[in-house]
């Protein structure tokens, strides 16, 4: 894990160096693993890791029964991404609902009912408008996740927060192609992930059986791996398989977990890359006239 990595700029740093550079400035507090994920998407797509593109976003996994590490897309990326198409137009001023009171979690919030935003993207020579609505109450965070509060974020910035989901809303609707089937860190903060998982610790009453080889094993389903689902359900079961690991008394090596991790983060860049790729040349075919 001490491999040298070069900078866009021509710096090259080790991936010690880099690690802590990250933890120190734009990811505080983040654990080892979780910046190597979002070294190893950032890799993978070919993004600059210090321009913070991603997000790491702590999240309830239900199946796991803890909060677990998850890579967001910021809203800077989606914009980013979209300006690159060179489609880019422009995007309307949020315009707001009524403004509402009520109290959650013994906390009294004021917040605007719904936001609306309009994108326009170039398609075929013509200007196109998308548009998303999106209420206060189906995407605010909340400060727990026992509680209806909202965190301070959402409390303190009520129609800012409200306003970026629904910009990132519509640029999905706009440009699917770019942004994916991702959500941006201010659209999941404080959400739940729930899934189906699957033990894929060895259970044996054999003491002489050799350990398993978590990394062959993921690297051998990565590589089958052709799409985002594919990715984020393997995901989901390495996030069981620590778990339940550690609740046996085995604890997987903490060198195992950050190579695995990396794994997954380099594939969830590299199929979100291509997934990208595929959609723009899709978009870039020349579209037939229909015949007199």
């Amino acid at each position: 894990m001490n491999a040298v990595v070069t900078m866009q700029n021509g710096t090259q740093v080790t991936e010690h160096e880099l690690i802590d550079v990250l933890k120190n400035s734009l990811y505080p507090g983040a654990a080892d693993a979780s910046v190597m994920m979002v070294m190893g998407y950032c890799r993978a797509a070919g993004l600059d890791v210090m321009k913070k593109p991603v997000h790491i976003v702590p999240i309830w996994n239900k199946d796991a029964g803890r909060m677990v590490d998850v890579i967001m897309p910021g809203i800077a990326l989606y914009r980013t991404e979209a300006a690159r198409t060179g489609e880019y137009v422009g995007k309307s001023e949020p315009e707001f609902g009524p403004d509402k009171t009520v109290t959650l979690g013994g906390t009294e919030v004021t917040f605007p009912s719904w936001c609306r935003v309009t994108v326009r993207r170039l398609v075929h020579g013509k200007i196109c408008e998308f548009t998303a609505k999106e209420f206060w109450l189906e995407n605010y965070a909340t400060a727990k996740r026992d509680t209806q509060a909202p965190n301070a974020m959402w409390k303190k910035r009520a129609y800012g927060q409200l306003a970026k989901c629904t910009e990132a809303q519509a640029l999905r609707m706009a440009f699917p192609e770019q942004t994916g089937g991702t959500n941006t860190d201010d659209e999941m903060s404080g959400k739940d992930f729930s899934g189906e998982t699957i033990d894929l610790t060895p259970h044996t009453r054999q003491v002489e059986q050799r350990p398993f080889n978590h990394i062959a094993y993921f690297e051998s389903k990565l590589a089958d791996c052709r799409n985002i689902a594919c990715v984020d359900a393997l995901w989901k079961k390495w996030t069981a398989t620590i778990e339940k690991a550690e609740a046996a008394g085995r604890p997987i090596a903490p060198e195992t977990i950050e190579r695995v991790q990396e794994m997954l983060g380099e594939r969830m860049g590299e199929v979100e890359q291509a997934e990208r790729q595929q959609a723009e040349e899709i978009a870039a075919a020349p579209v037939e006239e229909p015949v007199a």
